[in-house]
């Protein structure tokens, strides 16, 4: 019981968190920038951690058999591919063209915006009582994609720079936040069946998104802190990405809500989707503009957090809202996953 009121206590005020964790990490990075940057690696290390927290607990909750079942909703999987490598990539550019003049900021805008799903959105779909093993599969397949997609598309947007292909951060990224928290999410579901029993196992699982909730504030923390020096010294730069970054945001979250409710997708499936198609994977994209140009191309993706974490969070509350608005219409049949435990 006690469980289930700290989950619901944490989904009843998960936006407060979020912006008092982002507080805290402005304010306590602030005078610790040295400290930061001299213990760069660790910092690194303990972020990786906090996504791995993030998503293994969801994999508990997860029963690996409706993977195979996810994997048949070919039609969610097409769709959310179409969001992440044909819509996003277009919207991008429309909005780099119209609001971004300076061309090193335009391509660090367009590269977050080719860099599909964040590590989190699988969290963010569990949160909401998503389909969790679509958004499972889905992340997959698109990591798949954008080994060519990435090179692709920034080939279009950047012609002009040598960009190498991305492919093993890409495989080195899906290895961290997807393969090996499901593999060890797998084998805990395992040893708590055989040790608790189901009856046990069912009145332990609140705890597990309750983990992976505190592990979002923690990671929410560590990217305002770890991120500090260069959003008080690059203050009004931030401010003008914040233009092109929620039109993004909330231009993407509107079309793909408007057109999944068009098709009759169900709510679970939708959620799935939504997330997938607008978080990006900021990590993976602050890497490839380290590596491929420079620092400066680094400043969009650094800085996205602060808007891509405070509308997904506010989408994620609105999940009631958003749940009567996809019931209130008749469903095409589309395979759907079993949700399981999940």
């Amino acid at each position: 019981m006690h469980l289930r009121s700290l989950k619901n206590h944490l989904s009843k005020y998960l936006l407060l968190y979020v912006l008092l964790s982002m507080g805290v990490g402005l304010a306590v990075g602030y005078p610790a920038a040295g400290f930061v940057h001299t213990h760069k690696g660790m910092f690194t290390t303990l972020t990786t951690v906090a996504v791995f927290l993030i998503i293994y607990p969801m994999m508990i909750n997860l029963k690996m058999e409706s993977i195979k079942l996810a994997a048949k909703n070919w039609k969610g999987i097409l769709i959310i591919l179409a969001y992440n490598f044909l819509l996003a990539p277009l919207f991008g550019w429309l909005l780099a063209h119209g609001l971004l003049h300076d061309p090193m900021l335009s391509i660090g805008f367009l590269l977050v915006m080719v860099v599909p799903c964040s590590s989190m959105s699988i969290g963010y779909t569990g949160l909401a009582e998503g389909n969790v093993e679509l958004a499972t599969v889905a992340m997959a397949v698109s990591f798949l994609f954008s080994m060519i997609a990435v090179p692709a598309w920034m080939s279009l947007f950047a012609a002009q720079y040598n960009m190498p292909s991305p492919t093993w951060i890409l495989i080195e990224s899906m290895l961290t936040v997807l393969i090996a928290p499901m593999i060890a999410g797998y084998l805990t579901r395992l040893l708590l069946m055989k040790r608790l029993g189901e009856k046990k196992f069912m009145q332990l699982m609140p705890l597990f998104p309750s983990i992976s909730v505190i592990a979002m504030f923690l990671i929410v923390l560590l990217i305002f802190f770890m991120k500090e020096s260069l959003i008080v010294q690059k203050w009004s730069l931030v401010l003008w990405l914040m233009i092109p970054n929620i039109l993004f945001m909330a231009g993407t979250l509107f079309v793909v809500t408007w057109v999944d409710r068009l098709i009759r997708l169900s709510y679970e499936d939708h959620m799935a989707i939504v997330f997938a198609a607008t978080g990006k994977n900021n990590g993976t994209a602050i890497a490839l503009a380290t590596m491929a140009f420079s620092p400066l191309v680094a400043i969009p993706a650094a800085t996205v957090p602060i808007f891509q974490i405070i509308l997904l969070v506010v989408y994620l509350k609105m999940a009631p809202m958003i749940r009567h608005y996809f019931d209130r219409i008749p469903r095409k049949a589309m395979p759907v996953a079993g949700k399981g435990d999940a």
